[in-house]
C-alpha cells in the first residue's frame, strides 16, 4: 500500500488523528493489531478541550448522544460501602448544567464545550465509524506493526496480517499512536523515563438493579475507604468498572468479591472483563525522528487520576496532523514539523507531572483512614472532622486539573512569535484567560450561541477586534504567497475584546494564537513566514 500517512494503533488517539488527516483531504492508512476495537474502558472522560475539538471535527453531538447523559449526577462520594450513607461529597456540575453556565458566561473563562463521559468502548467504534467515512482514510484492524525504514523521500513500514500475510506500506510519514508498549518507539530507540508506581487490578462488571439496591445518591466515582478501592459509572449507567490496588499473590479470582464489598448488598451481575495493569508516569525521551513521530501513550504514560493521558494524546494528534497535512500540501515550512516536539513535549511533561500531583493527593488523604471513623463515638467524630479536612484539601487534587486541560502554553515555540517577559505562569488548578503566544484562544461569544471559535474557518484567521478595520491585504498576500489558507474574521467589539486584550490577534488552524498586537503587523512576510515554519 502507499499512503501519505501511516497511523499505527487505532485507538482513540490514532482514530482521531485519522479522522482529521481525513477531513483535510490526506491520504491515511490505519492499521491496528486487534482484529476489533477493545471492549473494555482504558479510558471514559473527554475533557473540555478535547470536546471543543471534537466539536470542530463535527463529532460533539454524536459523542454526546453516545455518552453519559447530560443529567446523570458527576458527583465524587467517599463511602464505607454503596450500602451506607456516604461519607462526604465532592460535587461536580452535570453536563446539562456546565452547559447552562457556559451559556451565561462571557469572560472567557470556561470552555466552549463541557466534559463528556463515554466509555472507550463506546467511543473507538464511532470514531472509527467516522473515519471510514472519509474517502482518504484506510482503517485496516488485524494487522500488526513490525518495522520501519526511513528513506530520504518516505518510509517503507513492514506489517503483518493475522492471517499471516507480509505487508509492505510505503508512506511520506509515520506516526506512532501504539501505546506504552509502542513498537515504534523501541525502533526509534527512545526510552520512557519517570516512575513505576502501583499494579492494579481494573475490571469491568454490568448491573441491571444496581440504582434500585443501594443507599448512596447516584453519582459517577465512588471512593471505599477501608482499601484502596474505586468504582467508577460507566456511560450506559449500568456498567462499572472498579480499580484497585493488586498483591504480588492476588489472584483474578477474587476481583469480583471486590465489586461486592464495595457495593454492599447483594446484586445481580456480570463479569465483563478482568485486567492487571501497572501505575506508570513516564515521559518519552524525544517524540520525533526525521518523518517518524509519537503520539498518545507511545510518548507519555500518566496514570488515570485527572484523566489527562488520553485527552493529552488528542492534543498531540490535532497538533501533529495540520502540521503534516501543511507540509504534505506544501506550504508547510521545514520548521513545521520540526515544532511538534518542542510544543508538544513540554505538554506531557506538565501533565505526567499534574497527574502525579493528583496521585500524592489521593495517598495523602487515604493514610488518614483509621477504622475509628466508623465508630459512633467522640473519638469516632473526631477521627471522621479529622479525615473530611484532610480529604477535602487533598482529594480535590484529583480532579482541579482544569488548568491543565484549558491553560496549556507553548512557551519558545519557533512558530509562535516571542514576546517580551516569562507570560502567565502554568497553574494545574486554574484556568486563567490569556491571548499571550502559544495559548489557546479563549471562548468568548460573538452573539448569543456563537462562539469566536465557532466563527473561525480553518487556516490562519486574522481577528479584528477593535473599532478599525484597517487592510488586512498586506497580511493576505504575505500567507497567499507561501500558499498557506488565511482568513480574515471581524469580530464585534464588546466582551471578546476587553477578554482578549488587543484589537488584533493571529490564530493558527488548531486555535492557539501566534501574534497580537494593536497595530497591523509590519513585516507580513516575516510573520507569515515564521507562522508557517519558514
Amino acid at each position: 500500500m502507499d499512503t501519505q500517512v501511516l497511523i499505527v494503533g487505532a485507538g482513540p488517539v490514532g482514530l482521531t488523528l485519522a479522522n482529521d488527516l481525513g477531513r483535510r483531504g490526506i491520504r491515511c492508512v490505519l492499521i491496528e493489531r486487534n482484529e476489533a476495537p477493545l471492549g473494555y474502558p482504558k479510558m471514559e472522560r473527554c475533557n473540555p478541550r478535547t470536546m471543543e475539538i471534537f466539536r470542530r471535527l463535527g463529532l460533539a453531538n454524536r459523542i454526546r448522544a453516545a455518552g453519559y447523559p447530560p443529567d446523570w449526577p458527576m458527583d465524587n462520594y467517599f463511602v464505607f460501602s454503596m450500602a451506607k450513607p456516604p461519607l462526604m461529597k465532592f460535587p461536580f456540575p452535570t453536563v446539562a448544567q456546565a452547559k447552562v453556565r457556559i451559556a451565561a458566561t462571557n469572560d472567557g473563562t470556561l470552555p466552549r464545550e463541557p466534559y463528556q463521559i463515554i466509555s472507550q468502548y463506546t467511543l473507538e467504534p464511532l470514531l472509527k465509524a467516522a473515519a471510514e467515512q472519509l474517502a482518504s482514510v484506510t482503517v485496516r484492524y488485524g494487522v500488526e506493526f513490525e518495522s520501519f525504514r526511513q528513506e530520504r523521500d518516505g518510509v517503507v513500514s513492514e506489517a503483518r496480517t493475522v492471517a499471516g500475510e507480509r505487508v509492505i506500506i510505503r508512506s511520506n510519514y509515520v506516526v506512532g499512536c501504539d501505546g506504552g508498549g509502542s513498537v515504534v518507539r523501541k525502533q526509534l530507540g527512545f526510552q520512557l523515563e519517570g516512575e513505576t508506581l502501583h499494579t492494579m487490578w481494573q475490571a469491568l462488571f454490568h448491573c441491571e438493579e444496581m440504582w434500585d439496591r443501594v443507599a448512596v445518591p447516584r453519582g459517577r466515582h465512588y471512593h471505599q475507604l477501608d482499601q484502596w478501592l474505586l468504582m467508577i459509572v460507566q456511560d450506559s449507567t449500568r456498567h462499572f468498572t472498579i480499580q484497585a490496588i493488586a498483591g504480588d499473590d492476588d489472584d483474578e479470582a477474587g476481583v469480583p468479591r471486590l465489586f461486592e464489598k464495595i457495593v454492599g448488598v447483594p446484586v445481580k451481575y456480570e463479569t465483563l472483563h478482568i485486567n492487571r495493569w501497572t501505575q506508570r508516569l513516564m515521559l518519552s525521551t524525544n517524540y520525533s525522528q526525521d518523518r517518524v513521530f509519537l503520539a498518545g501513550d507511545s510518548c507519555h504514560l500518566v496514570i488515570p487520576t485527572g484523566g489527562l493521558g488520553y485527552n493529552t494524546g488528542v492534543g498531540d494528534a490535532i497538533d501533529i496532523s495540520w502540521k503534516l497535512a501543511a507540509t504534505l500540501q506544501g506550504w508547510g515550512g521545514p520548521g513545521l514539523l520540526q515544532s511538534y516536539e518542542i510544543e508538544r513535549r513540554q505538554v506531557g511533561a506538565r501533565n505526567v507531572s499534574a497527574s502525579g500531583r493528583g496521585n500524592s493527593g489521593r495517598t495523602v488523604w487515604r493514610s488518614h483512614y483509621t477504622p475509628l471513623i466508623e465508630q459512633d463515638t467522640p473519638e469516632g467524630e473526631a477521627a471522621r472532622k479529622k479525615f473530611i479536612e484532610v480529604a477535602a484539601v487533598e482529594g480535590a487534587k484529583s480532579a482541579g486539573v482544569i488548568g491543565a486541560e484549558l491553560g496549556y502554553r507553548y512557551e519558545n515555540s519557533p512558530i509562535v512569535v516571542q514576546e517580551p517577559g516569562e507570560g502567565p505562569a502554568f497553574d494545574v488548578e486554574t484556568y486563567r484567560p490569556t491571548t499571550w503566544p502559544g495559548a489557546r484562544l479563549p471562548h468568548v461569544w460573538m452573539s448569543p450561541g456563537v462562539s469566536v471559535h465557532d466563527a473561525i474557518p480553518g487556516g490562519y484567521t486574522l481577528l479584528r477586534l477593535g473599532n478599525d478595520r484597517p487592510d488586512a491585504a498586506p497580511l493576505s498576500r504575505a500567507f497567499a504567497a507561501i500558499g498557506a489558507p488565511f482568513n480574515v474574521l471581524d469580530v464585534p467589539v464588546g466582551a471578546p475584546r476587553e477578554v482578549y486584550g488587543f484589537d488584533y490577534i493571529l490564530v493558527r488552524p488548531d486555535l492557539h494564537v501566534v501574534w497580537r498586537g494593536n497595530r497591523m503587523p509590519e513585516d507580513c512576510t516575516g510573520l507569515a513566514r515564521l507562522a508557517t515554519g519558514h
